[in-house]
């Protein structure tokens, strides 16, 4: 396509227009990322500029980890284009959440479902409570601390307070890995082992505890301490 502006696309093949003629999986990640930018730049359209985005951190997920003032620092974007790129992301996690709402949220798959595409995004480490009702139906999910590039650091209270203000039957208690590697730190079963004894203490089920990373090499992108034995 060159340097052509999205106006001199044959109407039928303009991203705005190929989207409300035939859906959104008619376009290209590209295309998409456009209709968000709404312009481009000198030399380059909209879609471009959503393709040097691409290009510039391999995938979606990666651009979705960018904060609004590192994306507004690239030439082409700036501020208001940054916000926008962190608001449709934000969008689609809510989606996510929101259609999870109604399903049993009792294995690991389904909470990789429901928080990897935002937990993958964080270059720290973060650690939440999932809020169950005893049918195991999501209450919310709950932020209990952001760490650093390799820990995050909570005590079981804060972990379980919570659960105790919403009347939760169940918690899932989820954090990341930054590094893609779900594998268990000493400090992860350190931390599970408390968990489990103070949730024993609290009469709170504590259905699982789920470490996130990523699908690199292959390997299955979580870990679950249910599935593990441990809890």
């Amino acid at each position: 396509m060159g340097t052509m502006t999205i106006h001199e696309l044959p109407e039928a093949e303009r991203p705005r227009e190929k989207l409300a003629a035939r859906g959104a999986a008619a376009l290209s990640d590209s295309e998409l990322i456009a209709i968000v930018l709404r312009t481009g730049m000198k030399g380059a359209s909209a879609i471009d500029l959503g393709r040097q985005l691409l290009i510039r951190y391999g995938s979606l997920s990666a651009l979705a980890r960018c904060s609004v003032p590192e994306l507004a620092g690239i030439k082409g974007v700036g501020l208001a284009k940054a916000v926008q790129l962190a608001a449709s992301f934000g969008l689609a996690q809510r989606v996510a959440h929101e259609s999870m709402a109604k399903r049993k949220l009792d294995s690991p798959n389904l909470v990789w479902e429901l928080l990897s595409p935002e937990m993958r995004a964080l270059h720290r480490e973060s650690l939440r409570a999932v809020l169950l009702d005893t049918k195991y139906h999501l209450l919310r999910v709950e932020e209990i601390s952001l760490g650093s590039l390799s820990e995050s650091v909570a005590h079981p209270r804060e972990i379980f307070r919570p659960a105790l203000i919403y009347a939760a039957y169940a918690v899932i208690v989820v954090h990341n890995h930054p590094s893609g590697d779900p594998t268990p730190s000493r400090a992860d079963h350190n931390l599970t082992r408390r968990l489990r004894e103070a949730a024993d203490l609290l009469q709170i089920q504590l259905l699982d505890h789920v470490i996130i990373g990523n699908a690199d090499g292959g390997r299955q992108p979580w870990f679950s301490f249910r599935e593990a034995g441990v809890l």
